[in-house]
């Protein structure tokens, strides 16, 4: 026994000292595998704040908390992308997968509920979910890269307490549209795979198959059709959707005098900036959609402007926004998703750097 109690001491053999909450206030040996910490409240003077010397002495603490140390920033932010991309992705496949035929026409109606039922006939609940694989496998290290870039950028942008910015555009802004680009360049074969997989059922088995006829049949450039389209439209989105985001992560943390923002409120902020930004740029997303599409349906187009005029002449305004609805269904609550499961990933990584 001591009578000079340190806060926490492991002995020798693997055991532990706690505190007797007595006049003495010596301590007791026990046997740390054996330890339950309701055990000792026989020991300990009655009352909460006994078991919070017991909580003290182990660093256990009222609400659990996982945390994984994970010392490099840059990995802390690849991993937590990469995560969020692969969360978001999944829970709204369905969605994605809806919107996909509704750009195309490729079921040959022009409802959501229409489309739906098609799917469901013709391959079940697992044609939903056509493509989810590859999307995952083209999302997680796309939203690592463009969460990743974006925080770089934004960091080294951004001007330190008492400095003026240098540059007249928010940071937030140009480091979105940065990070838009380097996803997009770096993952852009995968979305088209997906997207050959997901519409034209039955043409191709599966994504290696599909990758190996394109390339033999119409070359490895045809990798990177409506890759032009899809930089233009990824810049004001990707530029749209970062800035709107930090803004409004801003607005509140002033407004309500908070210095995080809860899990909720930033699915909330990130559903509003991509409801903003999908809303803005849709009709570049439309013409991407048919031009990857490729052939099908006797459809070609060598150019976005090509596209673009084709469904303006064959469908007028309404063809440039064909599948909004289900998009924004499907974009906006993934926007959310994606960005809070970054930020709580960040947390649970130790992130301890300014947001």
């Amino acid at each position: 026994m001591s009578p000079n109690p340190p806060t926490l001491i492991t002995a020798r053999d693997s055991a532990t000292k706690l505190p007797l909450l007595n006049s003495s206030m010596k301590y007791a040996l026990i046997p740390e595998p054996t330890f339950q910490p309701t055990s000792f409240q026989g020991l300990l003077s009655s009352g909460d704040e006994a078991m919070e010397v017991v909580k003290e002495s182990l660093g256990m603490r009222k609400e659990f908390k996982l945390k994984l140390k994970i010392g490099n920033p840059s990995v802390r932010r690849l991993i937590s992308g990469a995560i969020a991309g692969a969360v978001s992705r999944t829970v709204v496949a369905p969605l994605e997968t809806i919107r996909t035929h509704l750009m195309v026409g490729s079921c040959g109606h022009n409802t959501t509920h229409e489309v739906f039922q098609s799917i469901m006939e013709v391959d079940g609940w697992k044609g939903l979910f056509r493509g989810n694989l590859v999307n995952i496998i083209r999302v997680a290290p796309s939203k690592a890269i463009e969460l990743f870039a974006y925080d770089t950028v934004k960091k080294h942008l951004t001007p330190k307490a008492g400095e003026q910015s240098k540059i007249p555009i928010p940071a937030s802004s140009i480091a979105g549209a940065v990070a838009g680009v380097s996803s997009t360049l770096c993952t852009y074969p995968l979305e088209l795979l997906k997207t050959r997989v997901t519409v034209q059922r039955g043409v191709y088995k599966n994504f290696v198959d599909a990758f190996v006829r394109i390339v033999r049949e119409e070359g490895p450039a045809e990798l990177y059709r409506g890759l032009t389209p899809s930089l233009i439209g990824v810049i004001p989105y990707a530029a749209t959707n970062y800035l709107a985001y930090d803004t409004l992560r801003k607005a509140y943390k002033k407004v309500f005098n908070k210095e995080e923002v809860g899990n909720v409120m930033t699915l909330l902020i990130g559903s509003a900036a991509g409801a903003f930004s999908s809303s803005a740029t849709f009709p570049l997303e439309v013409a991407r959609k048919h031009m990857q599409a490729g052939a099908l349906n006797g459809r070609q187009y060598s150019n976005m402007f090509q596209a673009l005029m084709s469904i303006l002449e064959k469908e007028g305004v309404a063809g440039l926004y064909r599948g909004l609805g289900p998009s924004c269904i499907k974009l906006v609550p993934a926007a959310g998703i994606s960005f809070m499961c970054y930020e709580a990933c960040k947390r649970l990584l130790v992130e301890n750097e300014e947001n």
